[in-house]
């Protein structure tokens, strides 16, 4: 069971308002064993967010730390690129370690899930906010007539399944909303949701890489090809299944092993599959703070994430200096991907890509 490599809590982190809530107490209930520490602000742990001590502790603190905190600020941002809006979080952080993840960035270091327990709250505010925007006008390209909402920015949401109910929440809430639909992406195989009914109200984006770069990025995931046997029987449960053809690693021999991936891809799938497919594509952009965090647990993923050579450097939004192929460089390498995949697999719609 995958549950069982992916976390065994040992040790809840837990806001003392979540504690009082219907999720938070079930929570707390499927590890009653676990040591229970009372914390002011699920943001604010300084064992767990900007330790640099616990860099040799990074695997080992996903899998046996929980953070049990409340949602404070609902908002729906816009976004219009994989989705309309940015749904507000019933999780944050991730039980798995890939090597490239922007969400430690922001918290610091490790990141083990959080659950935010006030989920009423926010299916109350999404459900409102749904019902504001009316029936879609026109067509773009999120999708040609429902309003998208990203439910899973900061987190895995197949791994959040594993462990609360907000997942389960969130696909009852939109299969009930004919105007909006769910949207996540995942690296994670959870076959339990295959039981949950969305009724084409869910759109599930597989994350996909070639094997050969898979072995060394996606640490604690759900192998490429357990994936791509994953997608016919999504479809056949009532998901939108699309992929996520990210994050894009230039390396040597990099197209000849998305040509092989595409290769799969088109026989890992079958006709009801191909109609409805569509792929997000997405090159790499790294952060030179998690370079220097990576060195410090997996120096062997920088040798393919960290490239001076190819790269160009680039202030965020937020103060850090990311690193993204180089302006010329990177519009060759993506005209290059987008020509084979018109070449290996005609059928699928490209969304974006960049």
């Amino acid at each position: 069971m995958r549950e069982q490599r992916l976390v065994d809590i040992t040790r809840i982190y837990v806001e003392p308002a979540a504690a009082e809530l219907p999720r938070g107490r079930q929570v707390l209930e499927r590890w009653p064993d676990a040591t229970r520490v009372e914390v002011a602000s699920h943001w604010n742990i300084p064992e767990l967010h900007g330790d640099e001590t616990n860099v040799a502790r990074w695997v080992r603190i996903k899998r046996e730390a929980l953070v049990l905190g409340v949602k404070k600020s609902l908002a729906a941002r816009p976004n219009g690129r994989s989705a309309d809006f940015i749904a507000p979080s019933t999780a944050n952080g991730c039980a798995m370690a890939c090597a490239y993840c922007y969400v430690p960035r922001r918290k610091g270091y490790s990141n083990p899930v959080t659950v935010f327990a006030n989920i009423e709250q926010i299916t109350g505010y999404l459900r409102r906010h749904v019902g504001r925007q009316g029936v879609k006008a026109e067509p773009n390209q999120c999708d040609p007539h429902a309003w998208v909402y990203d439910i899973g920015e900061n987190s895995d949401c197949s791994v959040d399944a594993e462990i609360s109910g907000n997942v389960d929440d969130l696909i009852g809430l939109f299969r009930e909303l004919p105007t909006a639909k769910a949207s996540f992406a995942t690296k994670n195989v959870n076959r339990r949701l295959l039981e949950l009914d969305p009724r084409g109200r869910t759109r599930v984006r597989f994350s996909l890489m070639p094997e050969e770069v898979a072995k060394v990025l996606d640490v604690r995931t759900s192998p490429v090809a357990e994936r791509l046997a994953a997608l016919d029987d999504f479809v056949a449960a009532g998901y939108e299944v699309h992929v996520n053809l990210s994050p894009v690693v230039v390396t040597d021999g990099w197209l000849q092993q998305w040509a092989r991936l595409l290769d799969q891809l088109g026989e890992a799938t079958n006709e009801a599959t191909k109609r409805q497919l569509a792929a997000e594509v997405i090159f790499l952009t790294h952060n030179e703070r998690l370079h220097e965090v990576n060195l410090g647990w997996h120096p062997r993923a920088e040798e393919l994430l960290w490239r001076p050579e190819l790269q160009e450097r680039k202030r965020s939004e937020h103060g850090g200096v990311n690193v993204r192929y180089r302006t010329g460089q990177k519009g060759r390498h993506v005209r290059q991907l987008l020509d084979l995949i018109a070449e290996r697999a005609p059928y699928l719609d490209v969304r974006y890509a960049f």
